[in-house]
């Protein structure tokens, strides 16, 4: 049976760990300094910034893959698993609900392709040829869901107060508490599925095919 302990990795799996954090951290700083090149406080915009999943997510993807090209262990193939998930999630709803509603220039472009494309393409990457697989089980993505939930929940309450929302599929204001509900389960579901797939990859490629 394959354990689900912390995993060590190689000089090739740090190495890119290192690239992966490094697009991370700089797709946040850079999307930091368009936001801060203007009348708003620093303070102003990282509570802005907070307000984005595609931020916090690429903050736990940045923080992750710090860890582990730094050699730290804690990383296991769930905890691996989830981050890919997720930002894999960012990279998905960026390309079916949320490219082009905005014309971005300059830093905004460069924060959006790494924050939307890099990451979630290099995790793949890391994920296939670093993480060792059939440890996850068909629970996985129903925790690894908690973490998206909280976000919702934190938006919308967020948003009730500021009277803004960060995605227009979640935006009260404008399309009521009915749609923005049904928005929010149709996208969950859509997640707890994919994760499901995940899992199923995972264990056909770690050679388990019983639960």
């Amino acid at each position: 049976m394959t354990q689900a302990g912390p995993e060590t990795h190689g000089t090739s799996a740090r190495v890119l760990a290192a690239i992966i954090a490094l697009a991370a951290w700089a797709g946040i700083a850079v999307h930091f300094h368009a936001l801060a090149d203007g009348p708003a406080s620093w303070p102003g915009v990282v509570w802005t910034l907070l307000g984005y999943f595609t931020v916090t997510t690429n903050l736990l993807v940045a923080i992750v893959f710090t860890c582990v090209a730094a050699k730290a262990r804690f990383a296991t193939p769930w905890l691996l698993g989830a981050t890919l998930l997720n930002i894999l999630f960012v990279g998905v709803v960026y390309g079916l609900l949320l490219q082009g509603l905005k014309e971005l220039t300059g830093g905004s472009q460069l924060a959006n392709v790494l924050l939307h494309r890099v990451t979630p393409a290099l995790t793949t990457v890391f994920w296939l040829g670093f993480v060792r697989k059939g440890s996850l089980t068909l629970r996985a993505p129903f925790l690894w869901a908690l973490y998206p939930i909280g976000y919702l929940v934190y938006a919308l309450f967020r948003g009730a107060v500021e009277n803004r929302y960060p995605y227009p599929f979640i935006d009260v204001a404008r399309i009521g508490w009915e749609q923005t509900l049904v928005n929010s389960l149709l996208i969950a579901l859509g997640f707890v599925a994919a994760g499901e797939v995940l899992v199923w990859l995972d264990r056909r490629l770690g050679g388990k095919t019983r639960s």
